[in-house]
């Protein structure tokens, strides 16, 4: 399955870690996540908007939660939007998809 997913804090941040300067900038509390993301070792891609990794349910779902985790150390609410294609059976489908696309652009272009 692959899930794109973002996580942002809001309100007033409870335990940032020390040495992250301003505690409430979104950007310290995306990187929390992305280096979450980064170190399951799950194949993934982050963007301007949206981080997407790919892998089997529950592994996928437990780095989502702990990226979730992360962030909410930055405030004291957390929101999370999730999209995820599951599709039993297939891998490598987080370059597979992008790569049939390209091929189809080039075909039609």
């Amino acid at each position: 399955m692959i899930v794109a997913f973002s996580v942002a804090p809001s309100g007033t941040p409870t335990d940032a870690p020390a040495g992250t300067g301003d505690a409430a900038s979104v950007h310290n509390a995306v990187a929390a996540a992305v280096k979450v993301v980064r170190e399951s070792g799950l194949p993934n891609h982050t963007g301007s908007m949206f981080t997407e990794i790919e892998g089997e349910w529950d592994e996928v779902m437990d780095v989502v939660k702990r990226a979730t985790e992360a962030v909410g150390r930055y405030g004291s609410r957390v929101s999370l939007v999730l999209k995820a294609d599951i599709r039993p059976g297939y891998s490598g489908e987080l370059t597979g998809k992008v790569s049939r696309l390209e091929n189809a652009l080039d075909a039609n272009g």
